[in-house]
């Protein structure tokens, strides 16, 4: 049952009498379903869900909600046994549900290579309703048929649904729409509503905005779209795109003049990181398997380390990069997303707000960092097999002197009961050596343990037990266990329990941004950050942020495709920790 609908319960006796049979009473579910439908899919959920979020079903009500959280009730007839269709009678006529999508900035890189393939994705998988429509809208000169031309080239199709591909493609460009228009302008959403409700058709009106545009125009087109394109008899929902401001000054006056136009509900801040496939495994890994969930402790667990690696520098988009740096970039929201969500404790349910308290918990317990456990460097140029790469400052969108660090290591720390002493390290940097994210788990070593000398002896740090989650690419999770080597002798070696993904399943890992915009739909905002969520985590980098800043620190130079700085080896040795990722086996 949607949040809404679980509100409604609360305070009417109606409908708490009423909303569970909603849930609860299989033949009242089967109503809204055809016969060999799965109820479980993801997809017909997300229909199912779709349908709650606007209306509660039960002996003659109907409940729709208004961007302004008003209730309105009206009769309802029976419901009709499609999934994704509501036909309700209101004065004699028909109306039907319908979902406009709108991408804001929809010229723009994320909306070509990210956004639009996510939607096809969803279309293709038929976890959109039957009635939708997006629209692109930017300030760009464009034709519908331009648009369409111009999405069609980063459309791809499910490698085990690949026959019908081209008619798909078709019949999504279809419901493609294009509004040029600028984003401060109340006259041009104005106009953009109007046409909304021309494909609308009198529906029951649901809208989603995402928010593809920098973050200095962020407020102008939240005023313009929430007082001029809202809908008026369903939800309305706003994707709001990182980054959340450049520290907590900047990021609260955010946050208010959101909130100026827009319920806290109705924000969706995406961190496409959470989203990814291994990231909302965590979850699953820890609470539903027993033998990891007693070890999830510092009883047991020596260090945690989170990972980023990029092969590449900021060819291309120096510019934006030398405004936030690496730290701003990637650890202060996607690493430090997932780390929350490591270490929280049992969240009482499945249910957002559940999870994301436990979320803020961790957040709010977390040791001020440290400028001595922090390392930054910045790539320099350098040549490998004849070709030169260049340096960071070698961008020209890039001041020469810039100081602005594209690595970073730190080690933090969480003073409570479970984590207490246990360092978790994070590590991030751009034009590496490989390309990957992921978490290492590493255990501590074997209270006297009877192997050493059979494994070597001189290396405790090869016969301990690790973890990996390796979130990107080649998605699976292993576990290194000590293991003899087959033989007279007595030899250990290290192996590994490994789960290839695509060993494993044979269906393709869906994008992260299909799940996010699908949850988004949904009314689901587990996936997404909270406010309050966002205030704890600048509360733990913006004097960090300061103080590297004020200092001037300058950042130690690695080459361009090395491991990164040197000093990231000491910070990690200085906690008694080795860099998972750098040994020979991994």
């Amino acid at each position: 049952m949607s949040s809404f609908s679980t509100s409604l319960s609360s305070s009417s006796p109606f409908l708490s009498n009423h909303s569970s049979l909603i849930n609860s009473d299989p033949s009242r579910r089967s109503l809204s379903f055809p016969q060999g439908i799965n109820l479980d899919d993801l997809c017909v959920r997300s229909k199912r869900k779709l349908v709650q979020s606007s209306v509660a079903v039960g002996d003659g009500a109907v409940i729709t909600k208004s961007s302004s959280a008003e209730v309105k009730t009206e009769p309802l007839s029976i419901p009709s046994q499609e999934a994704d269709k509501l036909v309700i009678e209101s004065n004699g006529g028909e109306q039907q549900s319908t979902v406009s999508i709108t991408v804001v900035g929809a010229s723009g890189d994320l909306a070509k290579k990210k956004i639009f393939p996510a939607l096809f994705a969803l279309y293709y998988e038929g976890c959109l309703p039957e009635h939708f429509t997006i629209y692109g809208y930017a300030r760009s000169k464009m034709t519908d048929a331009e648009l369409r031309d111009m999405v069609s080239k980063t459309l791809t199709c499910r490698i085990d649904k690949r026959e019908n591909c081209g008619e798909k493609m078709e019949e999504f460009l279809k419901r493609c729409f294009y509004h040029t228009g600028q984003y401060d302008s109340q006259e041009h959403f104005v106009t953009l509503d109007k046409k909304l409700k021309e494909h609308e058709g009198g529906r029951l009106s649901n809208r989603l905005f995402y928010l593809s545009i920098p973050p200095n125009i962020f407020v102008d087109a939240v005023k313009c779209a929430s007082s001029s394109a809202s809908s008026v008899s369903g939800w309305t929902r706003v994707i709001v795109e990182k980054p959340f401001g450049r520290d907590s000054k900047t990021s609260a006056a955010l946050t208010k003049s959101l909130k100026q136009y827009l319920e806290e509900d109705q924000i969706f801040r995406i961190d496409h990181y959470l989203g990814k496939e291994l990231v909302e495994n965590l979850s699953v890994l820890r609470f539903s398997n027993l033998i990891f969930e007693p070890l999830w402790s510092r009883q047991y667990i020596q260090n945690v380390q989170f990972i980023f690696s990029e092969d590449f520098g900021t060819e291309g988009r120096g510019g934006y990069f030398d405004h936030y740096g690496i730290i701003r970039d990637i650890m202060q929201n996607h690493l430090l997303q997932i780390l929350a969500l490591f270490a929280m404790e049992t969240p009482v349910s499945l249910v957002a707000e559940d999870i994301r308290n436990e979320k803020v918990k961790v957040l709010r317990s977390m040791r001020p960092i440290q400028l001595e456990d922090v390392v930054i460097g910045q790539y320099k140029s350098t040549t490998k097999g004849g070709v030169t790469y260049p340096g960071y400052t070698d961008d020209k969108t890039v001041p020469k002197d810039s100081l602005t660090p594209t690595f970073a290591a730190a080690a933090l720390f969480i003073d409570n009961a479970r984590w207490d002493g246990v360092p978790f390290l994070m590590k991030a940097g751009k034009a590496l050596h490989t390309r990957s994210a992921e978490i290492r788990v590493q255990f501590r070593h074997v209270p006297g343990n009877l192997y050493n000398r059979n494994s070597g002896g001189t290396n405790l740090d090869r016969t301990t037990n690790e973890l990996v989650i390796r979130v990107q690419p080649d998605e699976g999770i292993y576990l290194k266990i000590n293991n003899k080597v087959p033989g007279l002798g007595m030899r250990l070696d290290q192996s590994n329990l490994n789960l290839l993904y695509s060993a494993r399943y044979s269906k393709e890992i869906p994008d992260a941004y299909e799940r996010l915009l699908l949850d988004a739909i949904e009314g689901e905002r587990r996936l997404f950050i909270r406010s309050d969520e966002l205030d704890a985590a600048w509360a733990l980098f913006t004097p960090l942020l300061k103080e590297i800043e004020e200092k001037k620190t300058i950042p130690e130079f690695y080459p361009y495709g090395s491991r990164g700085p040197v000093g990231a080896h000491y910070l990690a040795a200085k906690h008694n920790v080795q860099w998972g990722d750098l040994s020979l086996d991994q």
